[in-house]
């Protein structure tokens, strides 16, 4: 296929429980160790989403397709292909979400695949469809989407599990069209490093540690860094770096001067990090969007980001947006995005 192909974003939807926790209620859960205050400024939540009763992680998945269908006016028979960024925290073990949710929203000519890397997952979704789509003449439309709600493993009480308090829940949906001629997805770079591969998880619950009468209790909140100070060496030494390799990367693979970068799509993480990261790139305030008013949605927060960046009118046509990622494992993730 030629390689002027171009690959757009149609439109986004989102899903986001009423459900909350605040600051002084995670406070309150972790014993006296992190105050009300402190978890505001320094992890910088004031609230974030937890899941309601019916909201599974394919469900969210299913909402948040449908929303992004509506709004855009896209058939679900139009879609070609699904790529499921839900997490692997669902409803059913070993049932393939994409595929529940092509049936829900009724994408009879679609095919659908999960794809997994944590937090990361999103952007290299992107990645995957635009080169599939480039690869494949029956691949034009692609729906990216899924859910998540790894929030339920949190322990507040577990003194190495400050990174993951601000996981929450919600859900995300985005529509790619081949040939769109707006909304252009440019490069996308992506970084993995196995040294980290089992520094953070879920203990119980494999085939390693099954779940046992006599570690029930525990095992449903058993997300934590299982090698804390390998992990937090090994990120403080190359972590930013990556960052901006991917970031860099992604701009040169694109054609793009970075300094026309405009809007920054970016995960929750602590408050200093984010704003370390916004002077690095010569950004300010209006040219982000910090969600300390939901939490760390996982691989759903630039969808979330670039949804609210549309509502607030900080991306405009022409706006050259980058979103960023990381994901325990441990992945860093890039692209670049011409709005207009």
């Amino acid at each position: 296929m030629a390689s002027n192909v171009n690959v757009g974003i149609v439109g986004t939807g989102i899903y986001l429980p009423d459900r909350k926790i605040t600051a002084d209620e995670i406070a309150a859960q972790t014993k006296g160790v992190w105050a009300a205050e402190a978890v505001k400024e320094k992890l910088g939540i004031i609230e974030k989403t937890l899941p309601g009763d019916k909201d599974g992680t394919q469900e969210m998945g299913v909402y948040a397709a449908k929303t992004a269908l509506d709004k855009t006016g896209v058939d679900a028979k139009e879609i070609d292909l699904i790529l499921c960024v839900g997490e692997e925290w669902k409803e059913y073990p070993l049932t393939t979400s994409g595929i529940y949710i092509q049936e829900k929203i009724g994408a009879r000519n679609a095919w659908a695949i999960d794809v997994q890397q944590r937090c990361c997952t999103t952007i290299s979704a992107m990645k995957m469809a635009k080169d599939m789509m480039i690869a494949d003449d029956d691949i034009n439309t692609v729906l990216i989407c899924g859910g998540y709600r790894n929030s339920d493993f949190v322990d507040y009480a577990d003194p190495n599990m400050s990174m993951m308090f601000n996981l929450a829940a919600g859900g995300g949906a985005l529509i790619l069209k081949k040939n769109y001629n707006k909304n252009l997805l440019l490069g996308s770079h992506i970084i993995s490093d196995g040294s980290m591969a089992r520094d953070a998880g879920v203990i119980f619950g494999g085939t390693e540690n099954p779940i046992t009468c006599e570690n029930a209790g525990k095992a449903y909140k058993s997300l934590t860094l299982m090698n804390p100070d390998h992990m937090k060496n090994r990120l403080n030494e190359v972590s930013m770096d990556n960052w901006m390799r991917c970031i860099d990367k992604a701009f040169e693979k694109s054609g793009v001067d970075k300094k026309e970068l405009g809007y920054l799509a970016v995960l929750h993480f602590k408050q200093s990090m984010y704003q370390h990261m916004l002077g690095l790139l010569g950004l300010n305030g209006d040219q982000s969007i910090y969600l300390n008013n939901i939490g760390h949605v996982g691989q759903i927060d630039q969808i979330i980001s670039l949804e609210l960046g549309l509502r607030q009118e900080k991306i405009k046509d022409g706006t050259i947006i980058a979103m960023i990622a990381a994901g325990i494992g441990y992945a860093w993730a890039a692209n670049v995005i011409r709005w207009g």
